[in-house]
């Protein structure tokens, strides 16, 4: 099977250091080498740029300027698209995106090409309007700006990458290479992307999303009356807590203690107080090399069946996958269960015996 021609939408001047960098050099890493042993042809890559450049032809800033064989108007020739990303100033600042590269991804669309994102990518594709009723992902540090900016897209922040049949979105930097393989496994099969992943040195699919790699924190104070007794639930995690718990704290009612936090946070308190269990169990995961039963009691979510339950239903991992993925990096040896335990008591916890989901 021929996987036809990629055509890699390049902005020629990139900041350095620049994840940008980093997330054009994937798709060119993946289609751009023949493997003939694994299938031959191979892909055909053309690196086709924006035409953006300063009128001195020097990169802007501190970078480097790229420079392409191929312009916006071999996009419509291709059979599968990839936009890289865009420039920061287009997601952070509101600035436009370039109104040719953005005509230019409408008409390649319209002429049966394959559209690709990877990470802020997505902005294109959504400015062009191709992602309008679908679902789709970016860096889960920019899909809320994504939602906000595009509300005809149903953004998914949990996932490494979308496939949507002809418009596929990924989230960023290395998500990118997740979703660059799966195309390979579309277009060439298992075997074939395996082995292309085996060569790269990289799982050929990771399990889980990026749910798994989100910051869960919210802010440890507020500027009302909650920071004291936020303060203590943290404190207390490992105590069967309700929010009828957190009210009496409070010295309010439980539909008073919801409304304030929802203002403060943004989410419910027994939303707020799962997070925090999670956050607690993660960072147990991370950093000791505790049992899943341990951390499951410390954490405040029970046995360790409930902490599965709860990490493959909000993070789409297990706890097992999760400390694999962020293996410890400082040597020594793990405190013991009985010395957690009196940390936690010394922080304001105390034991508890397979306590319940927060109700």
């Amino acid at each position: 099977m021929n996987p036809g021609s990629v055509a890699v939408v390049v902005t020629e001047d990139i900041e350095v250091p620049s994840w940008d960098l980093y997330e054009l050099s994937i798709p060119c890493t993946v289609f751009g080498k023949p493997q003939p042993d694994l299938a031959d042809p191979w892909y055909d890559l053309w690196l086709c740029g924006t035409g953006e450049r300063p009128r001195d032809g020097s990169p802007a800033g501190t970078g480097l300027s790229l420079r392409t064989s191929r312009g916006l108007d071999d996009l419509a020739g291709a059979d599968t698209v990839v936009v890289p990303s865009v420039p920061d100033a287009c997601v952070d600042e509101g600035r436009p995106l370039p109104r040719p590269l953005v005509a230019a991804l409408r008409r390649a669309h319209e002429a049966g090409a394959r559209m690709v994102s990877l990470c802020t990518g997505a902005f294109a594709l959504a400015e062009a309007g191709l992602l309008d009723g679908r679902r789709a992902t970016a860096h889960w540090m920019h899909t809320a700006r994504l939602a906000e900016r595009y509300p005809k897209v149903q953004v998914d922040d949990s996932v490494l990458y979308v496939d949507d049949g002809d418009v596929l979105t990924s989230a960023g930097l290395t998500a990118g290479l997740d979703l660059c393989l799966h195309l390979v496994r579309r277009d060439l099969g298992a075997h074939v992307a395996n082995q292309l992943a085996r060569r790269m040195v990289v799982p050929a699919h990771r399990p889980g999303g990026q749910a798994q790699f989100v910051d869960l924190a919210v802010p440890t104070t507020d500027t009302g009356s909650l920071g004291p007794v936020l303060d203590w639930a943290r404190a207390n995690l490992d105590r069967p807590l309700t929010v009828e718990d957190l009210a009496r704290r409070a010295a309010m009612s439980p539909r008073t203690l919801h409304r304030r936090l929802r203002a403060a946070t943004g989410t419910t308190p027994l939303r707020w107080l799962l997070d925090q269990r999670l956050a607690r169990a993660r960072s147990l995961l991370e950093s000791t090399d505790l049992p899943i039963e341990k951390i499951g009691e410390l954490s405040g979510l029970g046995t360790a069946n409930n902490l599965r339950h709860h990490f493959l239903k909000q993070l789409g991992v297990s706890p097992g996958d999760y400390r694999r993925a962020f293996p410890r990096t400082t040597p020594g040896p793990s405190p013991s269960p009985a010395r957690a335990g009196r940390r936690a008591e010394r922080t304001g916890g105390g034991p508890a015996a397979a306590p319940p989901t927060p109700r």
